[in-house]
């Protein structure tokens, strides 16, 4: 038993590095960047309280533990802003390598599980996989609305961007949540390309 508690402390205490993940997007205050942890706490709340939106087939527990997991790869791979340039196969090969690593701290049945449910979610192929990449979609947008854009200047993103990038996911998990979205989309970058001529 000293053992089991002896890695699963290893693997917590690891996962206390994801707290300095700085991540693209900035609070909704404008003040700061957000860090991963706090990024992975508040989808998980959008997740719950927004879980009616997601189809009937959906376990919102499971949803809810494939967010608290899903960016812990961060410690490692660093985070990989949805409209910067990636390399995507190369992000992909080191994400799957921080999983195995960070993932495989914990006991061989915990690590094996986390793993499954971490590769669940990149693969979006099931319903909850789908919903739970919906809500980690729709929470920086909601965010750059409240606060006049975010980043979206900085990395000059445009409506059709976020209609592939962005609006795709949300799509495919939450259907309904795009269709609120997307009109408030429009509206924001209809708005500021009348401003800026």
């Amino acid at each position: 038993m000293s053992e089991r508690i002896e890695a699963q402390i290893a693997f917590l205490k690891e996962a206390d590095k994801l707290k300095s993940v700085l991540r693209a997007s900035r609070l909704i205050d404008g003040s700061r960047r957000e860090n991963s942890a706090e990024h992975s706490w508040h989808i998980m709340l959008y997740a719950m309280v927004l879980g009616e939106h997601a189809g009937p087939e959906v376990s919102i527990p499971r949803v809810l533990r494939m967010l608290l997991l899903h960016d812990i790869v961060e410690i490692d791979a660093g985070d990989a802003p949805i409209h910067g340039t990636v390399d995507h196969a190369a992000m992909a090969a080191k994400e799957e390598a921080a999983a195995e690593r960070l993932f495989g701290l914990l006991p061989e049945d915990q690590a094996q599980e986390y793993l499954e449910i971490w590769r669940e979610f990149e693969a979006a192929e099931t319903p909850d996989a789908r919903f739970a990449k919906a809500i980690d979609r729709v929470q920086t947008p909601i965010a750059n609305l409240a606060n006049g854009g975010g980043t979206w200047a900085e990395y000059n993103v445009t409506l059709d961007q976020l209609d592939q990038r962005v609006g795709t996911p949300i799509s495919a998990g939450a259907p309904g949540l795009w269709h609120w979205l997307r009109p408030k989309l429009a509206t924001f970058f209809d708005k500021n390309a009348s401003s800026s001529e």
